[in-house]
């Protein structure tokens, strides 16, 4: 089909496939939290065709090996719902959530939806020449961003040597995974990277969901002498009332968000005042139509919001978020890109190519194992 003047004006696109296919891609960092240790991520790559041309693309981290094929599952079945069907991105996304209602908007129902919706704002996007932030509105195209690659629980030397290895990249904060046995272990973790960093980069803990309520309060006491941006998800992510004591009882900001499932959750958690600021993951608050709805919940609250991973896509809802704060950068998708994301003066520089400016490398793809 003929792409019209009319559909450029209205941004409907009708979809002919969906595809996707996952692969096993290895860190140039190991990773330890308190959950597990990551050498190897399941990254799903999708791709919707449409009937008036474009293709559109994104990405998701799918967790485990499990949850990549549960992913791909997912996007099957939405494709056989919508297959024909021409709609703009937030139709289209009220249509597969009626399919999937009883079944539950969430988990890996949510990462797929969230992934068909993504691409289908990146083929409007491609179709009209403009970088997918621009056509959100944003007079953005840069974030300040922080270097998440590494500095997971790991001995003092080895966190000495790798903060030096990360401020290489020269990003303008890290962030330093926490939740040691002790206390004394946490700060001993702290001091090392702040020793070897220069003062004016920031650094921001993440616990990863490793606490209780009291033993969050009492490890926050100590940390917030220790001059950092944020406490990251101190305990477990939906006990919105623990974090909101823990909030309460702090100087320090508290900072959750990666695992809210849809803007309803975020709105839940800001009601109950959760934390001092949010950082939706862009696969987990429903793609871009949920993310621009999560936005304006922020913004409404004027609390600071900040991205969970997949720098390439968030850069473009971040920047056109009213509230944004940082985004957090990692390189998992280097070996399945062209390009790689576009790092420039301490931050993440939106690129000039039309849509999200993704297009996967075959040639590197050929190099990684298939889920």
């Amino acid at each position: 089909m003929i792409e019209t003047p009319q559909h450029r004006q209205t941004g409907r696109l009708t979809v002919r496939q969906i595809t996707s296919r996952a692969y096993r891609v290895p860190l140039n960092f190991t990773l330890g939290t308190s959950v597990r240790t990551l050498k190897v991520v399941p990254l799903v790559l999708v791709d919707v065709q449409t009937e008036e041309g474009p293709v559109g693309r994104s990405y998701v981290f799918g967790y485990t090996d499990g949850g990549a094929r549960a992913i791909a599952a997912c996007l099957a079945e939405a494709e056989e719902v919508l297959r024909g069907h021409r709609s703009t991105p937030h139709g289209l996304a009220d249509l597969l959530t009626k399919r999937f209602k009883l079944f539950g908007i969430t988990g890996a129902v949510r990462m797929a939806l969230s992934a068909f919706d993504m691409a289908m704002w990146d083929a409007p996007a491609i179709s009209a020449g403009l970088p997918l932030a621009t056509m959100l509105g944003s007079n953005r195209t840069f974030m300040p961003a922080y270097d998440s690659r590494g500095l997971g629980l790991m001995p003092t030397d080895d966190l000495a040597r790798q903060t030096e290895q990360l401020l290489e990249l020269g990003l303008g904060a890290l962030k330093l995974r926490l939740g040691y046995p002790t206390l004394a272990e946490d700060l001993a973790a702290l001091k090392t990277v702040r020793k070897h960093a220069p003062e004016d980069v920031s650094i921001m803990v993440d616990y990863n969901q490793a606490l209780t309520t009291a033993e969050a309060i009492r490890r926050g006491k100590a940390l917030q002498q220790e001059d950092i941006l944020w406490l990251e998800e101190p305990i477990r992510h939906d006990n919105y009332r623990g974090n909101a004591s823990i909030a309460r009882n702090l100087d320090l900001p508290v900072q959750i968000g990666e695992n809210f499932n849809g803007p309803e959750a975020m709105a839940d958690a800001i009601a109950l005042e959760a934390s001092d600021h949010v950082m939706p993951d862009i696969a987990r608050i429903g793609g871009i139509t949920g993310w621009m709805q999560a936005a304006g919940i922020a913004a409404g609250h004027g609390i600071e919001m900040s991205s969970h991973l997949m720098p390439e896509l968030s850069v473009h809802a971040l920047c056109a978020s009213p509230t944004a704060h940082w985004i957090e950068y990692v390189d998992w998708a280097d070996p399945i890109l062209e390009q790689p994301v576009c790092i420039e003066k301490r931050g993440i520089r939106v690129p000039e190519q039309p849509g999200f400016g993704i297009s996967w490398s075959e040639e590197k793809l050929r190099h990684l194992e298939m889920i």
